[in-house]
């Protein structure tokens, strides 16, 4: 009787902390590819090593566990706002273009993808 009450215990608790976790999003790693070239994102960065821009895995490394990772890589390629290169200069980073314009699911894909990495 014992181990049955310890086993329904161990089985709400498990449910509850299911139910209370966020839920894991699904990527389409070949559709935030394919929307990078199309971008020409890949002229700046690349996965594993820094060019004028950083790696996207540095991208992730540097935003994993912050609650508003996603807000503000989606701000950053869909404003425009300066960025700093290597050499000192600043320009305006690139607006991520999607078909149709502005598809925000889209555009989460490709920073989700980012950040997953």
């Amino acid at each position: 009787m014992k181990l049955r009450c310890m086993r329904t215990t161990v089985l709400a608790a498990t449910a509850a902390l299911l139910l209370a976790s966020p839920l894991v999003k699904a990527v389409d790693a070949e559709a935030a590819t394919a929307l990078a070239k199309q971008n020409n994102c890949f002229k700046c960065h690349s996965l594993e090593k820094d060019k004028n821009g950083p790696a996207y895995k540095k991208v992730a490394e540097k935003n994993r566990g912050k609650d508003d990772a996603e807000a503000r890589l989606i701000e950053h390629v869909t404003t425009g706002k300066k960025v700093k290169f290597p050499d000192g200069h600043e320009e305006d980073h690139k607006i991520v273009e999607t078909s149709p314009p502005q598809d925000m699911e889209q555009i989460k894909n490709l920073v989700d993808w980012i950040l997953s990495l």
